[in-house]
């Protein structure tokens, strides 16, 4: 009778034990795939960015500088992995692109530097760029702003301030909290793209 008891307690106690272990993985599971799903929709991965060609606003810049700073934000926002795509102006993919922001430069001030006196000197002849950078969706809105300097001061040649320009711009960026692509312009996407393939 006793023995019986103890069989029955001890068969309990391990259903108690599988249960539990049972319940803690599927708690477990449900977290880890609600930490995921928020992830991906927090994440900023999901917005693609178009670089548009850089404006020189008023400042007397030469083509070969303008050219210079415009690859080097298409290879410094590449490498920053934020965004899903980095489009380049005037591609004609970004028409099918739901979630696009849109990156705009204006060139606000320009020195033109000296290689050779700063090869000789630490006090002069650096090379000053700044450039007001705009990140912004289609419809115009802006969602970050900032004034953003690259200069060379010491050794190096004078387009070498277009990159270290381009690495601040995209440093910028990706400390800035943008917003979540719009989950209506996602679905609207979606929609115009089942609506399109009905009628083929």
């Amino acid at each position: 009778m006793k023995a019986g008891k103890q069989v029955s307690l001890l068969a309990l106690a391990v259903l108690i034990v599988t249960l539990g272990g049972a319940y803690s993985c599927q708690a477990h599971g449900q977290a880890v795939t609600e930490k995921s799903s928020s992830d991906q929709k927090s994440g900023n991965e999901r917005w693609s960015i178009q670089v548009n060609k850089v404006d020189p606003g008023d400042v007397n810049l030469t083509p070969e500088f303008r050219i210079a700073i415009y690859e080097s934000l298409l290879s410094e926002l590449t490498k920053t992995k934020q965004f899903e795509r980095v489009i380049r102006d005037g591609d004609s993919d970004s028409a099918a692109v739901s979630d696009l922001l849109i990156l705009k430069t204006t060139v606000e001030k320009y020195t033109a530097g000296s290689e050779t006196r700063r090869a000789v000197t630490t006090v002069g002849g650096a090379t000053k760029l700044t450039v007001r950078s705009q990140l912004c969706t289609r419809d115009g809105k802006v969602v970050v702003e900032r004034t953003v300097d690259g200069n060379v001061r010491f050794m190096g040649s004078n387009l070498k301030a277009t990159h270290n320009l381009a690495r601040n711009v995209a440093g910028n960026i990706k400390k800035s909290a943008l917003p979540a692509p719009s989950p209506t312009t996602s679905s609207q996407g979606n929609q115009e793209s089942v609506a399109s393939t009905e009628t083929h």
